[in-house]
């Protein structure tokens, strides 16, 4: 099933077409700058811009300046690694959704079509509500998480694959199934527990938080991204290929199987990382890459980075709302992404099918 992104207005559309790469990504990255230095001056405690730049120029540089100790440690320890975290998760999983769309050509599909968000959250619990793997200490959640995602992984690989090939409609279904069995999983561990807080604790978790991260956090997914992006994006005309169909990407020289699997491993990878370090935070990898189609059209040689830019972007700024909207209650991540995204692609199927009356 395919259905073709819907347009931006001409004039809009036409000047962002124009864009070299060369110039509109140093301007998505500019502002993705500012979102994370303006992110990290909300808070309980106001800051200034100044404040912040000075603070992360002094710890990078090993220069001190004229701001207390607690101004330090708000921006450097709690503000600052979230935000950043936020830019990460989001770019991975704006870039995930991107990918996965064209893999299985279906503009449903988004990072955790394959299941694997929820053979992390199984890994989660268990570590939650069991204590397991309680030697990694803080990182114990996380590596469970990740080692949930990779058992999800080679489950929807062994389904999909038929005669030495991978099929998109059997990767979908067996996403699907792989699953709702781990998410049934998930219940009756929270169920069956006798963790009273573990229900709350792991509701929390698979809704998806930014809150306490630590700069230690930030090493893996920042390489994980920058490598799969980047081969992502060196796979750009690939990724063309296939939205028009397997028949005419062989016809232009692509190895269909063998690219589809590829893309496979480094996207469950992708999202493997970036729900053990988030959780599950839905409609990122939805929603962004539609946004991003409509303004610069469907060659994923330009949507690729814009996708991951304008990701980041956005999960910062709803971290934020997640902060502050009820503070000093602090909403999961995955609930103020489910309240814009879901009224966001109501209106997008509501628009595709006026565009569809108007063309008939």
């Amino acid at each position: 099933m395919t259905t073709a992104p819907i347009a931006a207005p001409a004039g809009w559309r036409e000047r962002l077409l124009r864009i070299p790469l060369a110039l509109l990504l140093p301007g998505l990255a500019a502002a993705l700058a500012l979102s994370v230095t303006l992110a990290v001056t909300i808070g309980p405690v106001n800051l200034s811009m100044l404040t912040v730049w000075n603070i992360a120029w002094a710890k990078l540089s090993g220069s001190t300046g004229m701001w207390s100790a607690a101004e330090e440690n708000i921006v450097w320890m709690l503000r600052l690694p979230r935000v950043l975290l936020a830019a990460l998760v989001g770019g991975g999983l704006a870039v995930v959704g991107v990918a996965m769309q064209a893999v299985v050509r279906n503009p449903l599909a988004d990072p955790y079509v394959l299941g694997v968000s929820s053979g992390a959250s199984v890994g989660a619990v268990l570590v939650l509500g069991g204590g397991w793997l309680g030697f990694l200490g803080i990182y114990a959640v996380s590596a469970g998480a990740f080692a949930g995602a990779v058992v999800s992984f080679v489950l929807v690989f062994l389904i999909a694959v038929a005669g030495g090939r991978l099929w998109p409609l059997r990767l979908v279904l067996a996403g699907m199934a792989c699953g709702y069995s781990l998410s049934g999983l998930t219940s009756l561990i929270v169920l069956t527990s006798e963790n009273r807080e573990l229900a709350r604790t792991a509701m929390e978790w698979m809704l998806g938080s930014l809150g306490g991260t630590a700069w230690s956090d930030l090493g893996l997914p920042a390489a994980v991204l920058v490598m799969g992006t980047g081969y992502l994006a060196l796979s750009g005309r690939k990724l063309n290929a296939l939205l028009v169909g397997d028949e005419t990407a062989a016809t232009l020289g692509v190895d269909v199987g063998r690219l589809r699997l590829r893309l496979f491993i480094v996207l469950s990878l992708l999202t493997g990382v970036m729900v053990a370090v988030s959780g599950a935070i839905g409609f990122v990898g939805l929603v962004i890459p539609h946004v991003v189609r409509m303004l610069v059209g469907t060659d994923h040689r330009r949507v690729l980075p814009v996708a991951a830019l304008l990701g980041g972007v956005f999960l910062i700024w709803v971290d934020v709302a997640a902060r502050m909207s009820f503070a000093p209650i602090e909403l999961p991540v995955g609930v103020i992404t489910a309240l814009l995204g879901g009224p966001f692609f109501i209106w997008m199927l509501a628009t595709q099918r006026w565009r569809s009356k108007d063309t008939a």
